[in-house]
């Protein structure tokens, strides 16, 4: 990926890469089409819907005059095999990228997760290909200095395992660009081994990103560290012992796989009352690059109904980003994920688009009269606001979290200090 992505120089203030083509929009929107008559929730057009309003926002236009362009549009291109197999099997790939949707063997469609939620259909490889290509380009652009921040809302795929879908999930980007990053980049002098720090923010765990990296009994510093936040509870997907809280009494503890796990109702108040452990992680691991996963399925007026999380205000999904964009060290990557509510999605990923930007959208503003403004009644509006559901983080399971924390962030630091001779 290195050589396609060319290095620029003598950029004091990088504009944001944005990772668009019309050929990704097509094949994302074609996807979710052809799963819609699948019993979880489909994303129908919603590649499309985003990227519309991004558009009609005029976020992406070229700047003139004095100010500074905020965006480069960064054309991505396929994944090659290579590349996928630096994470899946060969044997996964050449079944997956060989299939055609009515011509399967259901016996072996099942022994690598292709049906229910994750059916084949017509146009998987190209969409394989350029999911993990966008996601992988998004990575070359800040790991080339390209830009210090990038925008991929089509990656994000934070269920796909190393050789089974999973959960809408037909390829691992979020891993594949965790491998990427933290290769030794050679232009430094002595070579620098990257951390790269994965955010998660979807409702649902990050179960195959979290398993892919964990490390049960090291007792040495890594290079990647995980931190998902997400809802448990008996039953709700993904089921996996690592989207509990982190016990560092288990055998199976590892300081660097991290999962702080929410009840109903999650709100910004519950956001903002955790945040300081996400940030005491962050300043610990002291990451070079951080990839963001912003799923939107916990925000208020999702298909869910699970989370009560609001667009803006202190602790809100905006806020948190703005905050890891325009106030923590390192480069920047943010990726989609879940969201199920088409509009809200289009929304949301349009304002954190100017919240990254450095030219953040009142969320007040009125929707452009477009194409797609019927889609976004009846506020015709950028926010996605609160609802009235009862927010179950009580101040008894937050202090639980916070006294579980201390312990894993002494664990943690103590990982981080290089051993004394």
């Amino acid at each position: 990926m290195d050589s396609r992505v060319e290095s620029t120089t003598g950029l004091h203030a990088r504009p944001v890469a944005y990772i668009f083509s019309e050929d990704l929009v097509k094949v994302s929107t074609s996807t979710y089409e052809s799963i819609i008559s699948s019993r979880l929730p489909s994303n129908r057009n919603r590649s499309l819907l985003v990227y519309s309003l991004v558009h009609a926002y005029g976020l992406l236009a070229t700047c003139t005059g004095q100010e500074s362009q905020r965006f480069l549009v960064v054309r991505p291109r396929p994944a090659g095999q290579k590349e996928l197999l630096a994470y899946h099997t060969r044997d996964y790939l050449e079944y997956v990228m060989n299939q055609s949707s009515d011509a399967q063997n259901l016996l072996e469609a099942s022994e690598f997760g292709l049906e229910d939620d994750c059916p084949m259909f017509h146009g998987i490889k190209d969409y394989i290909t350029l999911v993990a290509g966008a996601t992988l380009t998004g990575a070359a652009t800040i790991r080339n200095n390209i830009s210090d921040i990038a925008i991929c809302w089509d990656g994000g795929r934070h269920h796909a395992k190393k050789a089974r879908a999973s959960g809408f999930c037909y390829v691992a980007d979020c891993v594949l660009a965790i491998l990427f990053l933290k290769r030794t980049i050679p232009s430094t002098h002595p070579l620098k081994k990257p951390r790269v720090m994965y955010l998660d923010l979807d409702l649902h765990f990050s179960d195959a990103v979290s398993q892919a990296f964990h490390k049960p009994g090291s007792t040495t510093a890594a290079q990647v560290l995980t931190l998902s936040i997400h809802h448990a509870a008996p039953g709700f997907f993904p089921l996996s012992p690592l989207a509990s809280l982190p016990d560092v009494d288990d055998p199976a503890f590892d300081p660097f796989t991290l999962s702080v796990p929410l009840k109903a109702g999650a709100s910004n108040k519950t956001f903002l009352r955790i945040w300081p452990i996400v940030e005491h992680v962050k300043d610990i691991f002291r990451p070079d690059f951080i990839i963001v996963q912003c799923g939107l399925d916990g925000l208020a007026g999702d298909p869910m109904a699970t989370f009560n999380w609001s667009l803006g205000g202190e602790g809100s999904l905006g806020w948190c980003i703005h905050r890891i964009i325009h106030e923590w060290q390192g480069k920047k990557m943010l990726l989609g994920g879940g969201g199920y509510n088409m509009s809200n999605a289009a929304r949301a990923w349009t304002y954190l688009t100017s919240v990254a930007g450095g030219i953040p959208l009142s969320l007040d503003a009125d929707i452009p009269e477009y194409s797609g403004y019927l889609r976004f009644k009846p506020s015709f509006t950028l926010d996605v606001p609160a609802g009235n559901m009862q927010d179950q983080n009580t101040e008894e399971y937050f202090q639980a979290i916070e006294a579980t924390y201390e312990g894993i962030l002494s664990v943690l630091d103590s990982r981080m200090v290089p051993p004394t001779l």
